[in-house]
């Protein structure tokens, strides 16, 4: 599983490596740090999941993640932000992206994440009541 990580701060990006790289068939790719590097880096690198946040510099994830799934549609897609509302998820969904984690869960759902959309499943968190 070839991943690329997608996120504006260095710190977040470093901790999304250290989990998936505890798995042996998971090899991060590469690294970007706003939307438009992650669509040059998606035609560049041909991930088989971006891992994506949504509020980025220059160009955000869920405008990314749109240019990447009409341009690369085989490419999994997997929204990253601290940020959850029901419309956001539904706008994700509505976009086919695969997934959404919230990055305070990042420890314990983001590997449970990643399995679920490499086994052709979707991931998005239960509404907000």
């Amino acid at each position: 599983m070839r991943i690329l990580i997608v996120d504006d701060h260095e710190a977040v990006r470093e901790g999304v490596r250290a989990i998936l790289t505890k798995r042996n068939d998971i090899e991060v790719c590469g690294e970007a740090v706003n939307g438009q590097e992650a669509i040059e880096k998606a035609f560049e690198l041909r991930p088989d999941l971006i891992i994506l946040d949504i509020n980025m510099p220059i160009l955000g994830g869920i405008s990314a993640a749109k240019e990447i799934k009409t341009r690369l549609p085989q490419v999994l897609i997997l929204l990253f932000s601290m940020h959850q509302s029901n419309q956001l998820i539904r706008e994700a969904q509505l976009l086919g992206v695969q997934g959404y984690v919230n990055k305070g869960q990042a420890g314990a759902m983001l590997l449970t994440a990643v399995d679920a959309v490499f086994s052709m499943k979707t991931f998005f968190p239960s509404p907000i009541g």
